[in-house]
């Protein structure tokens, strides 16, 4: 049964005794069971954990894409019931239409807002810009790199100035290089739009590199196994005695999760 709601207005993300099940053939497969987050505004929270832990189920219940069996999620007051503009998400695999160009990828987003179409393209020109792809407005998809083809991707899910941008291991495909040039301009956005981000990853160094905090995922049921907070001030080297020793705290409570 879901709990009462507060009358009043809630900043930031509440998830509230949160399960998911789902039917698979003759059996059923506990994805998330009775979990319980709260994230401040401007919070960047990575949840981190091995494959069927229930980390991206959470996510696309946060996105409204699946709705939960048990409990409630409330983001900045409202019960989560389906997708909105108020919530983007950028998954591992960009979803660029291919037929389109970059400003169409991202205008797209912003096909049900407000606004003269002049004044749409020019907001898409400035997140272009931000995101560093002012000169590939004019580009199709397959003239992209991984790397540029996310920045476009993200640069769509922030078109329509969500309250919460949700990442589904965005950075998961691309080679380690360009995920690192990449996790610097996740922070570097996530400054520069002051907004709350939720990440999903299996990547403790890209978790420790970037979060505020992270919950750690117990898998079947998925579960919140323990929380850390991330004390590192920014910009984080990854060689900071600090920064090795979170990890290596992190790697030592993995290696003893059930599998």
């Amino acid at each position: 049964m879901a709990s009462a709601l507060a009358s009043t207005f809630e900043p930031g993300v509440r998830i509230d005794h949160v399960s998911k099940s789902f039917r698979v053939g003759a059996g059923e497969v506990h994805a998330v069971h009775d979990v319980s987050l709260t994230v401040k505004s401007g919070e960047f929270l990575t949840l981190l954990g091995p494959s069927g832990c229930g980390k991206s189920t959470l996510l696309r219940m946060l996105a409204g894409l699946d709705t939960p069996d048990n409990g409630d999620i409330i983001v900045e007051g409202d019960r989560i019931r389906k997708p909105s503009i108020a919530r983007g998400i950028v998954f591992q695999d960009h979803r660029l239409l291919p037929w389109l160009s970059v400003s169409e990828n991202v205008a797209l987003s912003l096909h049900t807002s407000p606004g003269s179409a002049a004044d749409k393209a020019k907001h898409v020109q400035a997140l272009l810009d931000l995101v560093g792809l002012a000169g590939f407005a004019n580009a199709r998809p397959h003239q992209l790199s991984g790397g540029m083809s996310q920045r476009a991707a993200i640069a769509r899910a922030l078109a329509p100035k969500p309250r919460l941008l949700l990442l589904d291991e965005p950075l998961g495909a691309l080679d380690s290089l360009t995920r690192g040039r990449l996790q610097n301009e996740l922070l570097r956005l996530w400054k520069h739009e002051n907004i709350t981000v939720i990440m999903v990853t299996h990547d403790v160094e890209e978790a420790v590199f970037l979060s505020n905090r992270i919950v750690l995922m117990d898998p079947r049921p998925g579960r919140v196994r323990d929380v850390f907070p991330v004390d590192l001030p920014h910009p984080r080297k990854r060689t900071d005695p600090a920064f090795i020793a979170l990890r290596q705290t992190i790697l030592d409570v993995l290696e003893k999760q059930p599998h």
